[in-house]
């Protein structure tokens, strides 16, 4: 990489400034962070697009999505692969070739514009008094900066698609929310203790019941569903980007005032990436009988793991095909994630949002540097006691491979690749302590509705 020193001085710069913000309690206005953002991004993306190191993924998998597109031609499959995910950023990719920009700033544009939109809706996340000050943490934030102007990676079009899912669902009114707040368990086991299990089955799913009493119609029901239907197309475009955004589902969810606004967003949350399969046809030049070819394609995950975490010391800190370990990983996955939401479950879903995306990060067999910036906008949005140690930490991971280990040819690059994956298991403790332990409890507004409806108040409880 030519520009590492110039890059490296503006990312330290900026974490240096971004700290002081918060020591000095810095409250700019909301447009000087936006310009702050704006200024960074531009210089190093621009510095990346005319460097002579470009990564490969950019520019052999990414790139070639691209001029599919231009050929008329299916960008899962004509890419081979390289590109597993919907066509809708190729779509993009398409456009802007068409148009003539050279490819490197091309391909680096359209996540440069969404990490810049991502400062103003940081801001809306955060609320309060505070949040032009979490808009310019977040502009200055080296992660973001990396991938978005120098990897060129798709994360923040994911994310500016799923923050602002939370920033609609979220609406007007008090910013810490709670969870859930009615406990349907609970409230069957009584029904069953005191009326047997005949007799309350009709009292939970029949007419009258708990559950038809929740999706019945309220006040405000136009206004719900509207939010709901909305925040459920920002999240439908965001799982349009990629697959991971799925993991903002149940926080996004839980934003929302009740269970018909819930089934509105679930529905418009599938209804855009199923537009985008079953349109390949007309925008992409699929063939009907090439669709499951690309849903396979899209679904395949190889198992390599040996770049993060817990894998890199099985594998001596290379990459490796070892789909027991890998399986064992997302088993993981799947067990911490449930059990972050049975902890989280009666905090803000914000915070139960932030507890998921971090105990991925613990437990994932395999991860790439730009999985991290997953969390990035929650966390500076409502940081927790260690969030900073945090985001500083895998900063310094990341620069040490965007910036280090790219001064070297290929071999030297996969020595020092081995130290590097490895030297990632420090970081897992700190993530742990940067969950949001101390608020598993969120303090309720008066007037939201519970889970299952409108039919009773929701209780006001006290933080943890």
């Amino acid at each position: 990489m030519d520009y590492a020193v110039l890059t490296g001085i503006v990312l330290v710069a900026g974490v240096v400034l971004a700290l002081i913000a918060q020591w000095r309690d810095w409250r700019p206005p909301l447009i000087v962070a936006v310009l702050v953002g704006v200024a960074v991004r531009l210089l190093i993306m621009y510095t990346s697009a005319i460097d002579s190191w470009q990564p490969v993924d950019f520019m052999e998998s990414f790139k070639p999505a691209g001029e599919a597109v231009l050929r008329g031609q299916d960008p899962v499959l004509a890419s081979e692969g390289g590109w597993h995910f919907l066509p809708t950023i190729p779509y993009v990719y398409g456009i802007l070739l068409w148009l003539g920009i050279p490819w490197e700033f091309a391909g680096r544009l359209v996540t440069v514009v969404a990490d810049i939109v991502l400062i103003p809706l940081v801001a809306k996340l955060a609320g309060g008094p505070k949040a032009s000050l979490r808009a310019l943490q977040y502009a200055l934030n080296p992660l973001a900066v990396m991938i978005a102007c120098i990897h060129g990676q798709v994360e923040p079009v994911a994310l500016v698609f799923g923050v602002a899912a939370f920033v609609v669902a979220r609406g007007s009114g008090p910013l810490e929310r709670p969870g859930v707040v009615t406990d349907v368990v609970a409230k069957v086991r009584a029904g069953v203790a005191a009326y047997g299990v005949r007799s309350s089955i009709p009292r939970v799913i029949g007419r009258g019941g708990m559950l038809h009493r929740a999706l019945l119609p309220g006040p405000e029901d136009r206004a719900d569903l509207k939010r709901g239907a909305l925040a459920g197309v920002l999240m439908g475009l965001a799982l349009c980007a990629k697959s991971w955004p799925i993991w903002l589902i149940p926080g996004m969810l839980l934003l929302l005032p009740n269970l018909r606004s819930r089934v509105a967003a679930l529905f418009t949350t599938g209804l855009l990436p199923l537009f985008f399969l079953v349109t390949l046809p007309i925008f992409a030049g699929t063939s009907l009988d090439q669709i499951p070819a690309v849903i396979n394609t899209i679904r395949d995950i190889r198992p390599i793991i040996g770049e993060w975490g817990w894998t890199p010391w099985f594998t001596g800190g290379d990459w490796a095909l070892i789909p027991a370990l890998a399986s064992l990983g997302t088993n993981l996955i799947y067990a911490c994630v449930i059990g972050a939401i049975l902890v989280w479950r009666r905090a803000d879903p914000i915070d139960m949002t932030i507890a998921i995306l971090l105990i991925f990060m613990v437990v994932t067999p395999r991860l790439g540097a730009q999985y991290l910036m997953w969390f990035m906008p929650f966390l500076i949005a409502r940081p927790t006691r260690f969030a900073w140690p945090a985001i500083v930490g895998v900063s310094i991971w990341a620069g040490y491979g965007y910036l280090y280990m790219t001064q070297f040819d290929v071999n030297t690059w996969w020595y020092l690749h081995q130290d590097w994956s490895r030297a990632s298991i420090v970081l897992l403790p700190v993530l742990l302590l940067a969950m949001p332990w101390g608020r598993r409890m969120a303090t309720a507004a008066p007037g939201l509705a519970p889970l299952a409806g409108r039919s009773e108040p929701a209780r006001i409880t006290s933080p943890a």
